[in-house]
């Protein structure tokens, strides 16, 4: 580059000569730039990470040695590992279907009544903004035996026996699943709000006037129209249930993931596995497990909107 066309980029003449197009795109990327980076950072690295840690044998006090798909090949050869992962599983399969079906029907009646809409929306809205520990801890002592228990205490007043709920390898998941449920109840009846308020009017018009029931709408227009706010919400619940952690922790903090890990899901067993045992390269296999998961529900979630 010559003296004279470096001294006209010194005084502006690359940017002034630069179509009003080009300078926006140039805009563009430079106020992406900064979240991009961040973005990198916060996200690629660490997972980049993750999947070297994976291939080490690691205990944060000596060097990582590195041992290939050793980790890998103990995940498959581990019961606790499957249990783990069946109890994701059902999470997921469980939590996701009954949560989605509750706020929906909740959302669909509480969007036809007008006195205080804003006031009963409110209600249903504040369990998600309640402190998830906190809200494990209460009802952790609702499942309590009598006399302190609210549940047993409710049962016994009808005379039934007491349960054990979170003492009880089978009553446990599903006392667990509840109050996850219950907390993500108030976000899901606002999005399906916002999806119902969406829908033209005039499509309900048009039906109501030629004589169809209330049914067929549900099933042939409202149902239809809301298939985007439903994938959201089906992809968001599903990741907040394979990552359900807060729930277990604090309702079973005396034996975690207990009894006989039939609640544990697979973030708690990789958090144990990392700061109890310091197995950091089993503690990374298993995350690359959750990340997995985690990547196959956004892809059907892509598929669905293509498919859309």
């Amino acid at each position: 580059m010559t003296d004279q066309a470096l001294d006209h980029v010194a005084r502006g003449g690359f940017w002034r000569g630069l179509s009003l197009r080009r300078k926006q795109v140039v805009w563009a990327w430079g106020f992406l730039a900064v979240p991009i980076l961040f973005y990198a950072l916060i996200r690629f690295y660490p997972t980049g990470e993750a999947f070297y840690i994976s291939t080490t044998n690691w205990n944060l006090l000596t060097k990582p040695g590195f041992v290939g798909l050793a980790n890998f090949k103990r995940l498959l050869g581990d019961p606790v590992f499957w249990q783990v992962f069946r109890n994701t599983v059902l999470y997921l399969v469980i939590g996701t279907p009954v949560s989605l079906l509750l706020a929906f029907t909740i959302a669909y009646h509480l969007d036809r009544v007008r006195f205080m809409h804003g006031f009963i929306r409110a209600l249903y809205f504040l369990p998600f903004l309640t402190t998830a520990a906190a809200m494990a801890w209460v009802w952790r002592w609702f499942y309590q035996p009598v006399p302190i228990g609210l549940f047993n205490q409710v049962l016994s007043t009808f005379g039934f026996p007491q349960q054990p709920f979170l003492r009880s390898t089978t009553q446990s998941l599903p006392s667990v699943l509840a109050p996850a449920i219950w907390a993500g109840l108030g976000f899901q009846v606002v999005i399906f709000l916002a999806g119902l308020r969406a829908i033209p009017t005039t499509y309900y018009e048009a039906a109501r006037i030629d004589g169809v029931s209330d049914g067929t709408i549900l099933r042939r227009i409202t149902i239809p129209l809301l298939r985007p706010t439903i994938i959201f919400l089906v992809v968001f619940s599903s990741i907040g249930f394979l990552r359900i952690f807060d729930q277990v922790y604090n309702m079973t903090s005396g034996d975690p993931g207990g009894p006989l890990n039939a609640t544990k899901p697979l973030v708690l067993m990789i958090y144990q596995t990392a700061f109890s045992s310091f197995d950091m390269g089993y503690a990374a296999a298993q995350t690359v497990v959750l990340f997995l998961a985690l990547l196959a529900v956004s892809l059907v979630q892509l598929r669905l909107l293509r498919d859309r």
